[in-house]
């Protein structure tokens, strides 16, 4: 088992105790957002994990309103980019303006920081904006800060970044650079409601009742389980499912036929560091003390899927990255 600073009898209340606060997050995040609960799910693992993710799905399936939601859910200062063509670097990380220095002769450079200083940032349709923008995030989400003129800059705590991408309108979009990919700890593919949630979404929304959200937890709230996520034990045999399923999903590494057939390029070491502290996040959620294998299995596909790629030959033959990441899980459970 991996080491634990508490007691037992210490860690097991507290973990209790954020269970109950985070399942209150939850439902009232899905009072909101209908026939999203998956979706809900995974962007709190998210959050609980300490990392930022890509929201993927056709316009109109409420990832707008998940995040500013979630924001005022968990009590966290919310900004929003919608990120265009046009949109540069300062736009979103800030720039120095030079002014007069008020009783004096001389004028000196000041920092006006921009939107990313937030502690949820959604970046609307990332997709969109140029390589040159995109990387003004890079420094942020990895480091959690940004440097303007040799000068450092640190974002808010927390600090997540809750980007959507649209899979259908690829027309003056840029791919993201798999460097930015891998920084991002999930991706979650947002699908349409069933229709028992679709009717209860109907009524819901087009009438004169508004729903007030109020505050479950705030900042400091959410870094403390944050801190004790990173504290619940995982059982040596989660962690060999962990190395097991990232490794296999490596091609030339012999330990899968479809992976070496099929697969450009696999997931590095941090796919296993995000499989590690999600499995956590789902134990807490699920209101357990310790994660399973069915947890490895079950964020197999949103830890991996944009961190692979198919080769030329997998597409020609009709394959699937989501069924080839489903055969490797299935290897491991």
């Amino acid at each position: 088992m991996t080491t634990v600073t508490q007691t037992d009898d210490t860690i097991v209340p507290r973990l209790e105790a954020a269970a109950e606060r985070v399942q209150r997050a939850h439902k009232a995040a899905a009072g909101v957002i209908f026939g999203q609960d998956v979706v809900i799910e995974r962007t709190l693992i998210t959050l609980l994990s300490g990392g930022h993710a890509l929201l993927i799905g056709v316009p109109g399936l409420a990832k707008t309103l998940l995040v500013e939601t979630l924001g005022r859910v968990l009590g966290l200062d919310a900004k929003r980019i919608q990120f265009t063509p046009d949109l540069m670097p300062s736009d979103i990380i800030g720039a120095e303006v030079l002014e007069d220095t008020p009783g004096q002769s001389r004028r000196s450079f000041r920092f006006i920081k921009g939107p990313i200083f937030t502690q949820l940032l959604m970046a609307d349709e990332i997709n969109r904006a140029s390589p040159k923008t995109q990387s003004a995030l890079l420094q942020a989400m990895q480091e959690h800060h940004v440097t303007v003129a040799g000068q450092r800059h640190d974002t808010p705590a927390p600090f997540h970044v809750l980007a959507t991408q649209n899979p259908l309108e690829q027309e003056g979009t840029y791919p993201l650079p798999e460097a930015q990919l891998d920084r991002f700890l999930l991706q979650v593919d947002v699908s349409y409601p069933d229709l028992v949630a679709e009717r209860r979404m109907l009524y819901s929304t087009t009438g004169t009742e508004e729903r007030k959200l109020e505050a479950v937890l705030n900042a400091g709230e959410l870094m403390s389980i944050q801190r004790l996520v990173r504290q619940i034990p995982v059982p040596d045999k989660v962690v060999e499912a962990i190395l097991k399923l990232v490794r296999s999903a490596r091609p030339g590494t012999g330990a899968s036929e479809d992976t070496d057939r099929y697969v450009a390029w696999g997931p590095g070491p941090r796919a296993s560091q995000a499989l590690m502290l999600a499995v956590r996040a789902k134990a807490l959620i699920d209101g357990r003390l310790a994660p399973s294998i069915d947890d490895v299995v079950a964020l197999a596909d949103p830890i991996l899927k944009h961190r692979m790629a198919l080769t030329f030959a997998a597409r020609a033959e009709g394959q699937d990255l989501g069924q080839i990441i489903s055969r490797l899980a299935a290897a491991v459970e």
